[in-house]
């Protein structure tokens, strides 16, 4: 998703009413597409769609079943779960981004999408950072430092690192020590692996 676009958000929901519900709080906000089963929500889905809001209980293909296919297909969308079944032990082994138990309010429907996108958003910060932290070690590892310093791609490499450092520590809730940044993104890429 770029920051020009407006974000996709798929609704599969079987009852007709709640889905026209979600849709009726989302679509000022975002674009939004509606599915009344797990097949018509696949049928749907393309690389466009940045979230989906999920119901785990619906009649032929369920909502777990659709999640599978969904992370199976590698799309990069964020899946919410959005159901009335209580969670269990069976959701450690289930590949869905937030789970949200009915009945719901706009207010929080609202803050899971948001903070969907904003996790998209920041996986791709991460992953950038991450890439030219490797390229910028492999080049001060195997240059001298006079070398380094008069090298204009360099320099915007070493600029674009530290920008990318700040985005993330703003959105890590300001962490200003190097080492404390360090350990946290450790401890977020062993979550995420």
């Amino acid at each position: 998703m770029t920051g020009s676009e407006t974000p996709v958000v798929l609704i599969v929901e079987d009852e007709p009413d709640v889905a026209e519900t979600y849709n009726l709080w989302l679509d000022s906000d975002y674009e939004v597409r509606m599915a009344q089963s797990g097949d018509e929500g696949l049928a749907e889905l393309d690389e466009d769609v940045d979230v989906v809001l999920l119901d785990r209980m619906m009649p032929g293909l369920s909502g777990d079943e659709v999640l599978e296919r969904i992370r199976e297909r590698d799309f990069e969308c964020r899946v919410a779960m959005v159901t009335a079944v209580e969670p269990d032990f069976d959701i450690l082994e289930m590949g869905f981004d937030a789970y949200l138990c009915k009945p719901i309010r706009s207010e929080q429907l609202h803050d899971t999408v948001e903070n969907l996108l904003e996790r998209s958003d920041y996986d791709d910060l991460l992953q950038e950072y991450y890439s030219l932290v490797e390229k910028q070690a492999t080049l001060e590892a195997t240059k001298s430092t006079s070398e380094l310093t008069n090298n204009d791609e360099y320099l915007q490499l070493t600029e674009r690192v530290d920008d990318l450092k700040d985005d993330l520590s703003d959105t890590l809730g300001g962490i200003e020590d190097d080492e404390d940044f360090i350990a946290t993104l450790r401890g977020l890429s062993d979550v995420e692996e």
